[in-house]
């Protein structure tokens, strides 16, 4: 007999039977539902479809132009009537203004009333002026002796020599004399008695600086010597000029030695 063959065993269908057939098989199915769903879509919503309306049938009344068309106006007045309160509906309502209460102003004072000027047939007597002081005559010019430049009662110093550096020489006139021990132990060197002579230039605060000796006796006695080493302790005025102190200036100093060695 002849051997018969199963569809399953025919061997076009041998390549489906592996794993890449068989997902083949599953995407081809799917697209088959898919279609199916489609197709089903399309159908329903073809008896969905409204029916087409009617042919509705169009009327024509022509009138005379030379009518009044009375109601075309009343048609177009009446919608106007209609849109007024709707347009009254809409506006919003405006906001009271508040007028401002006017400002009461002050009354401006009334002037003073001046009262009238009575004429009087009489003159009243003039009022009585005091005495004016009677001025003092000009001076007259007085000639005198010629102006040293003394000012407030103080005499200017006098010029006893000529400074170290040309300038004019002063007496000195002591602010406060030296005291015989601060002078002792400066002396004490010297040999006496005797004096010394010597120039300084004064300075602020009464001071004296810069001295040099003039003259001393004896001759080698060591007098000026120790004049100068003691001289700054002295405290001399500066020499005034006009009755102005001028600093500065030189100013002559004598110091008499009595006791001796």
């Amino acid at each position: 007999m002849p051997r018969t063959e199963s569809l399953a065993d025919h061997p076009l269908l041998e390549p489906l039977r592996s794993e890449r057939g068989r997902r083949l098989i599953g995407l081809v199915a799917a697209l088959l539902i898919e279609a199916i769903l489609l197709i089903l879509l399309l159908t329903l919503n073809g008896y969905n479809k409204p029916a087409a309306a009617p042919e509705s049938l169009t009327v024509v009344d022509m009138k005379a132009a030379s009518e009044p068309s009375e109601d075309r106006e009343q048609a177009e007045q009446e919608p106007s009537k209609a849109e007024t309160p709707a347009e009254q509906r809409a506006a919003p309502s405006e906001p009271r203004m508040e007028r401002p209460e006017p400002v009461q102003r002050e009354a401006a004072p009334t002037p003073p009333v001046r009262e009238p000027i009575i004429t009087t047939p009489f003159q009243l007597p003039a009022s009585r002026q005091p005495p004016r002081p009677a001025q003092p005559e000009a001076p007259k010019q007085v000639y005198g002796p010629v102006d040293t430049g003394a000012r407030s009662g103080v005499k200017d110093s006098e010029v006893v020599g000529t400074a170290p550096n040309g300038q004019p020489l002063y007496a000195a006139r002591w602010y406060r004399e030296p005291d015989e021990s601060e002078l002792a132990g400066y002396l004490s060197t010297a040999s006496g008695p005797g004096w010394g002579l010597i120039a300084c230039k004064t300075a602020p605060e009464f001071r004296v600086v810069d001295c040099v000796p003039i003259a001393e006796y004896p001759q080698g006695s060591m007098m000026n010597r120790a004049i100068l080493a003691a001289a700054w302790q002295f405290r001399v005025r500066p020499p005034m000029l006009g009755g102005q102190p001028q600093i500065g200036s030189w100013v002559r100093i004598r110091i008499d030695y009595t006791s001796g060695r």
